[in-house]
């Protein structure tokens, strides 16, 4: 499983760089904020909806609180041939440090 840092992602987006983000906690973990431009998607909603996240070739960055939940997300589309797969380590919790 490729792991990318929340730092990385933050130093990225400050440059204007345009990332695929896919955040796949529940809405009320959403509600209290969410990384700017993220799609979300809850887990448990994956396998209906996993056809809107944009397969460009590049990266698919999955978030959820602590790395668990998108680290079982990564491996769902893994399975679906989906590439270019990162899990954001330590999840949202993490990123607000």
């Amino acid at each position: 499983m490729e792991l990318i840092l929340p730092q990385e992602i933050k130093d990225r987006l400050a440059k204007g760089e345009e990332l695929t983000i896919v955040d796949v906690r529940e809405d009320d973990e959403v509600a209290a904020g969410m990384i700017a431009g993220a799609q979300h998607i809850p887990l448990g909603e994956l396998p209906d909806r996993h056809t809107e996240i944009k397969q460009n070739g590049e990266e698919i960055i999955l978030v959820c609180r602590s790395g668990n939940r998108s680290g079982k997300a990564l491996n769902y589309l893994e399975s679906l041939g989906y590439k270019g797969l990162k899990n954001m380590t330590g999840g949202m919790l993490e990123w607000a440090e």
